[in-house]
């Protein structure tokens, strides 16, 4: 799995990641919530202390799950149980006070990892007149194949696999351009504005206001 570790004692995340990649993981280190938002879409896991050197863990907890479902451990000095509660409650998958043992915290990743696996997916989705081959990577419109950038295909596809679902638009930037917490706004309006044209009424993604979009059955 890589790993991101985000500590700002650099001795402990150096030995955590010495003793990560003697285990078969890939770690890697930051010591500021901002660089797990901007780098999050690369790890597979994140190790995350609640004193950084920009802020509280608890922001940076909130602030993903915003967006995504990447497993969360906090590995902190702090026992008390509001500081438990509230990280598990915001969405951390597990909560681990230092010191913690190597292998106990190598059982959580397993258990964690294997909890968080995701759940196949449907080769195709219908949505009104427009059929999403996930497996082929082509929309058919009405019966007709039209092309797709592969952005264009991506938002699609996103919205397809949630059908009839709300999600929010950081949830798209994140999902499509890996980094919800950029400016990428002006691209992404440009992107969805496309998919709409392509579709052409054969399907609709509605606008939700204040919050994101839905692909309609």
């Amino acid at each position: 799995m890589q790993v991101l570790i985000a500590e700002d004692d650099r001795s402990l995340a150096a030995a955590l990641s010495k003793q990560l990649t003697r285990s078969g993981h890939t770690a890697t280190h930051v010591t500021r919530g901002s660089d797990v938002l901007l780098g999050h879409a690369d790890a597979d896991l994140l190790l995350l202390d609640l004193g950084l050197e920009d802020g509280d863990g608890f922001s940076v907890i909130r602030q993903l799950r915003l967006v995504n479902d990447l497993p969360i451990i906090v590995i902190t000095a702090r026992g008390d149980e509001r500081s438990t509660v509230l990280a598990l409650r915001l969405g951390a998958d597990d909560y681990l006070v230092k010191p913690m043992r190597l292998r106990e915290l190598l059982a959580r990743i397993e258990v964690v990892s294997r909890r968080r696996q995701p759940s196949e997916e449907r080769p195709a989705v219908r949505a009104g007149e427009v059929e999403i081959d996930l497996t082929a990577h082509r929309v058919l419109v009405r019966g007709e194949e039209v092309p797709f950038t592969p952005k264009e295909f991506a938002l699609l596809a996103f919205l397809g696999q949630r059908l009839g679902i709300a999600v929010n638009r950081e949830q798209l930037l994140d999902e499509i351009w890996g980094d919800a917490f950029a400016a990428k706004s002006r691209a992404f309006d440009v992107h969805l504005a496309a998919v709409r044209q392509k579709l052409s009424g054969a399907a609709t993604i509605t606008t939700i206001r204040g919050f994101g979009y839905r692909l309609d059955p």
